[in-house]
C-alpha cells in the first residue's frame, strides 16, 4: 500500500477574531485542513464565511489568535523582519481577484519581473531574461504583451500578468483569491485552464478561494465549506458537491442554476437555514 503523502500546508484549529470584547467578531473558529505538495484545495463559502480572512493568516498578513500553521512539516509564524519577509514570499504567493489591486499601472510585466527577481535572486542578466521569457510563455503572454503597461491590456491578459507576477520566484504554494470571479465565462474558462496546466507543470499547490462551485470542481480535489468562520463540510470536491451532508452546502448547490432548476428549492433551504440561525440566538459572527 503506497504511504499517504504529507501534507505541504497543514491548517490546525485556527481561530481569530476581530475588536473589543464588547463587539467581538470571531472570523475564525476551529479551522483545519491540509493539502498536500501539487495538490489543489477549495475553501468555499459566501460572503462572511471568513475564507478572505483565512487566506490572509496563510499570506501572514493577519495573526491567528490561536491554533498552528505548518509548512512542510515546520511552524509558520506572521513574517516581522523583512528577510522573514522575504523568505515567506518565495514559498507562499497570492493571485487577487482584480488584478489591478496589485498591478502598478506604470511598470510593465517585463520592468515588474525583472524587480522582482532583482530583489530575491542574485541573476545574471542573461538569467533574468532567460526566466523572464519562460514566464512569459508560460502564461501564454506574448512579449508584446510583456511590454504593454496594464491599462493596455484586456482583463484575461492583466490575470496572466498577475499569475506571471506570482510565479517568478518559484514559489511552492499559491493562495487564488476569487482568481477568477471577475472575468466574462469565456475567459474564465482560459484562465482555470491555465492554472491546471500551470499546476501539472511546475508542481505548485492551490488554495483556491471561491463562492463558485463550478470553478472550484474544476481546478481542486478536496474542498472544505466554510460559514461564519467554521468548517461546515469537507472531502473530495466532487464527492461533496454530488452529495453534500450539511444543510448549508445543500443550500449553495441548490442555489446554482442548472437544467431543471428550481430557485424555490434554494429558497426553501435558506429559510430553513435562518431559522435555525434565529433559534441559537449567535452574540459571535464571522463578517470577514
Amino acid at each position: 500500500m503506497n504511504p499517504v503523502a504529507a501534507p505541504q500546508l497543514e491548517i490546525r484549529d485556527l481561530t481569530k477574531a476581530f475588536g473589543s470584547d464588547a463587539s467581538r467578531t470571531v472570523a475564525l473558529n476551529g479551522v483545519s485542513l491540509s493539502v498536500p505538495k501539487g495538490g489543489s484545495i477549495g475553501v468555499i463559502g459566501e460572503s462572511g464565511s471568513g475564507k478572505t480572512t483565512l487566506a490572509r493568516v496563510i499570506l501572514g498578513l493577519e495573526t491567528a489568535d490561536s491554533g498552528s500553521i505548518l509548512f512542510e512539516g515546520r511552524p509558520r509564524v506572521r513574517p516581522r523582519t523583512r528577510t522573514q519577509r522575504l523568505e515567506y514570499a518565495r514559498d507562499v504567493q497570492i493571485v487577487f481577484q482584480d488584478p489591478s489591486v496589485s498591478l502598478d499601472p506604470r511598470e510593465t510585466l517585463e520592468q515588474s519581473l525583472v524587480r522582482t527577481l532583482t530583489l530575491h535572486f542574485t541573476l545574471s542578466r542573461e538569467q533574468k531574461s532567460e526566466r523572464i521569457r519562460t514566464l512569459i510563455d508560460n502564461v501564454g503572454l506574448t512579449e508584446r504583451q510583456a511590454r504593454a503597461l496594464p491599462g493596455e491590456l484586456s482583463g484575461g491578459q492583466k490575470q496572466r500578468v498577475a499569475i506571471a507576477r506570482a510565479l517568478a520566484i518559484s514559489p511552492k504554494l499559491l493562495v487564488l483569491d476569487e482568481a477568477v470571479s471577475a472575468l466574462d465565462v469565456s475567459v474564465q474558462a482560459q484562465i482555470l485552464n491555465l492554472l491546471n496546466d500551470l499546476r501539472r507543470e511546475l508542481s505548485v499547490t492551490y488554495v483556491f478561494v471561491s463562492h463558485d462551485l463550478s470553478v472550484v470542481r474544476y481546478v481542486t480535489e478536496s474542498a472544505i465549506v466554510m460559514r461564519r468562520g467554521i468548517v461546515m463540510e469537507r472531502g473530495s470536491t466532487e464527492e461533496l458537491l454530488a452529495a453534500p451532508h450539511a444543510e448549508y452546502t445543500r443550500l449553495l448547490v441548490a442555489s446554482v442554476p442548472r437544467p431543471g432548476w428550481d430557485p424555490h428549492d434554494a429558497a426553501v433551504l435558506r429559510r430553513a437555514l435562518n431559522a435555525d440561525d434565529a433559534s441559537t440566538t449567535p452574540t459571535e459572527g464571522a463578517v470577514h
